[in-house]
């Protein structure tokens, strides 16, 4: 149960920080815009693509 209310919240906060990206392009402040999307795309790589690379793993291997 904490694992899913845990991956809620992430997803939830990396939704905010997209959508806060969003609105800062769209007011013009394009360097903020490019600096929150690399934190993002630094955040995803660092912590969260090696957990999913686990659990595609970990589901293939119980199809077998």
């Amino acid at each position: 149960m904490f694992n899913t209310l845990f991956a809620f919240i992430h997803l939830g906060g990396l939704l905010a920080a997209l959508v806060y990206a969003v609105i800062s392009l769209v007011r013009g402040n394009v360097p903020r815009f490019f600096l929150i999307l690399a934190l993002l795309a630094i955040y995803y790589v660092f912590l969260l693509h090696p957990a999913v690379k686990k659990e595609i793993a970990r589901r293939r291997s119980l199809r077998k």
